[in-house]
């Protein structure tokens, strides 16, 4: 019993860990809490034990995705090959055969995906079978035998595409559609189940391989950090949806903190109004407990914002232009203009009001306007906003320039960029590579980091941290 105890708080100890290695911030306290809480429930219940960790640990819903994933891995659902391989091996002696895994072949492929699209069709789907079908999935479709050392003997990529359930979309929208249920509906809703049980493949190759390597192995290399951690230039498409979804609740509390910061500051800062603090004196007797101040005129910045759109960077640009944009509020005036090679103006597309998808592709479709030789080329990208939009600068402006710094070895044009810079109160430059990378290959960092402040901005936190400091 002793011996199961110290597993467990082991266990536990290393969970935690991997939970601050992936970005979630998770405090003594927090981890105190989190024992507490189990200690009065029963562990019997996963799911319940699950919400104890969560309720305590997890602070912001967009870590939570990145929490369940490394709960799969340090307290999984199920063991070796799990029920699905023990039911088949029990029909496989029902029926006189050798017991052991279903083997790789066309009939078990067939046999399998008409089982998956039945299940999925149903109306009531038990995320346990699911799971179930899932560990058959990776355990048939998915196993890697004789790899070379460290590579894993589970790949849920191989399984995904032997199987395939994309391509039972078709199939499940003929199945869920109705009276009531149409096709654009029913397309949804396959979407939506298809999604769901690759996610479910997924966590189950971590959770064979965490069996194979340890779970801190896995939560090294196969779990992502939570999204306000997630690199701009590692996000896939779902990651890009859910950062969607964070950047307007993101400026929206960036906004409030600054409203507050910048009313603390102006009662420390605004000067003394010497009349109404005498004034209010008189009620307690000549002594001015309460002293009043002149209104002082809110500080608000121009921003010229000034973003590479190539290929390479072009999730980072559509997220900065798009949070910057959510915080207009904030700043007196803003511009925004893309290029590749040449400059063209998008602040148009920043209107109040405009949905955050249609403004994104607008951004997407834009970035065709921004190139004449479809190469990077911040020369002429400068030289060329010096020729066509050097109105947009003035002494009041601040001056964002967006991109990895990557020319392609042209003429980087230094001059002209220390002339824009010269021409407005202060410049920044937000590149999404990680600082390491700077001056190797094309990247000209080193030679634009002496005339602008480059600053490291590979995710939504540091991005946020920024504007706070920019707003000033």
């Amino acid at each position: 019993m002793n011996a199961d105890r110290s597993g467990l708080l082991d266990r536990h100890l290393a969970f935690v860990e991997a939970l601050r290695g992936a970005g979630l911030s998770v405090s003594l306290a927090e981890d105190l809490d989190a024992v507490a809480a189990l200690s009065a429930l029963k562990w019997s219940d996963r799911a319940t034990v699950r919400d104890a960790f969560a309720a305590t640990m997890v602070k912001k819903q967009a870590q939570r995705t990145t929490f369940d994933a490394l709960f799969d891995v340090y307290f999984p659902a199920m063991v070796g090959n799990g029920a699905a391989a023990a039911a088949a091996g029990e029909e496989a002696a029902e029926g006189g055969a050798q017991g052991g895994p279903v083997k790789d072949n066309a009939a078990a492929l067939g046999d399998f995906r008409d089982r998956l699209a039945e299940m999925l069709e149903a109306g009531m789907i038990d995320e346990n079978q699911l799971r179930q079908m899932a560990a058959e999935m990776v355990g048939t479709f998915g196993a890697m035998p004789g790899r070379g050392p460290g590579l894993s003997s589970w790949s849920a990529y191989t399984a995904l595409q032997r199987v395939a359930p994309q391509e039972l979309v078709d199939r499940l929208v003929q199945g869920l559609m109705t009276d009531a249920v149409g096709e654009e509906e029913a397309r949804r809703r396959a979407n939506r189940r298809i999604g769901q049980f690759t996610a479910i493949v997924e966590d189950d190759a971590r959770r064979r391989i965490a069996e194979e390597k340890g779970p801190d192995h896995v939560a090294d290399v196969a779990i992502r950090p939570s999204i306000d951690k997630l690199a701009f230039m590692a996000a896939r498409r779902t990651d890009l949806e859910e950062m969607r979804k964070e950047i307007f609740p993101l400026a929206r509390r960036l906004a409030t903190r600054l409203a507050k910061e910048q009313h603390s500051r102006h009662a420390r800062t605004a000067p003394l109004d010497f009349r109404r603090t005498v004034r209010a004196s008189i009620a307690t007797g000549g002594v001015p407990i309460t002293t009043h101040h002149r209104p002082k005129r809110p500080h608000r910045t121009d921003l010229v914002v000034l973003c590479d759109v190539s290929g390479s960077v072009a999730n980072f640009a559509q997220f900065t232009l798009l949070f910057v944009f959510a915080l207009r509020e904030v700043f007196q005036s803003m511009r925004a203009f893309t290029f590749i090679d040449h400059v063209h103006e998008v602040t148009g597309h920043f209107r109040p009001g405009a949905d955050p998808v249609d403004v994104l592709a607008d951004l997407s479709a834009s970035a065709s306007h921004a190139a004449l030789w479809g190469r990077t080329n911040y020369g002429r990208a400068f030289t060329k906003f010096e020729e066509n939009h050097a109105d947009a600068l003035t002494p009041k402006t601040t001056l964002l320039i967006l991109g990895d710094a990557r020319s392609n070895y042209s003429d980087l044009h230094e001059d002209a960029l220390r002339r824009l810079t010269g021409a407005v109160k202060r410049s920044f430059w937000l590149n999404p590579e990680h600082e390491r990378n700077w001056g190797t290959g094309d990247s000209a960092a080193p030679t634009y980091s002496e005339i602008v402040p480059m600053i490291e901005c590979r995710n939504l936190a540091q991005l946020q941290e920024f504007v706070h400091d920019l707003a000033w």
